[in-house]
């Protein structure tokens, strides 16, 4: 039986095609060029739409460096989704901000232009400086994102302002760079208020062993695709 279950799989992975993945530009609204990187399922069809994912870089810099992180970090994490995603480089210094929310969100439009994308499906995530900025585009575009996963990052967003979608945290309790104890007592609260919260503490893990939340994240995805539903 095991071993029919190891051939099934194998053939499976096999009959699957592997993302094409892109480096590409966008005109921003205030004139500028946004560097972003692209992943496209390899099996793609616009009859059958799929999930938009945000994904944001921690701090850090150089030509497609949003890229490099989805690819290393984000899509291993949520590629059991099959999703279209999108990586961009921070146009400015921080994810929240008024410029960079606009930039995003302007580019998530022109993806759901060009791509047959499930608006009920479309998440943000972010590590660092990067789960910073998924607080802040998720408080403020609840209309267009359904669910958002925050890695290491903090806020000090108001309350009442966040998890108004599915809104997945994860943190370390070894975290040296973003406190665990805020994290956790942000989350909290929220729970409190009847939010759909879920909180995912790590232990014996550094905020720079970014490799080490790969299984977090691909738990947080299965997490919001139960929220999202058939």
């Amino acid at each position: 039986m095991m071993r029919t279950l190891l051939v099934a799989l194998a053939v499976l992975a096999v009959q699957t095609p592997a993302p094409r993945f892109e480096q590409r530009t966008f005109k921003t609204p205030d004139g500028s060029t946004m560097r972003y990187g692209l992943s496209v399922p390899g099996d793609y069809v616009a009859s059958r739409p799929r999930p938009l994912v945000v994904a944001l870089h921690p701090g850090g810099s150089g030509p497609y460096y949003g890229d490099g992180f989805m690819r290393s970090i984000f899509m291993p994490g949520l590629r059991d989704l099959s999703p279209i995603m999108i990586a961009p480089d921070v146009p400015g210094r921080s994810w929240a901000e008024p410029q960079a929310e606009q930039a995003v969100m302007s580019l998530v439009t022109a993806m759901t232009d060009e791509f047959a994308i499930d608006a009920r499906r479309i998440m943000v995530v972010g590590f660092s400086m990067g789960g910073a900025g998924t607080w802040y585009l998720s408080a403020r575009d609840a209309d267009r994102f359904t669910a958002a996963i925050v890695i290491a990052g903090r806020t000090e967003e108001p309350l009442a302002t966040l998890a108004k979608v599915p809104t997945y945290v994860i943190h370390s309790r070894n975290d040296e760079v973003v406190p665990f104890s805020q994290a956790e007592e942000r989350a909290r609260a929220l729970e409190k208020m009847g939010r759909p919260v879920r909180f995912d503490a790590l232990s014996g893990v550094s905020h720079y062993e970014m490799g080490s939340y790969v299984d977090a994240l691909a738990r947080g995805g299965r997490w919001v695709s139960e929220r999202w539903g058939p």
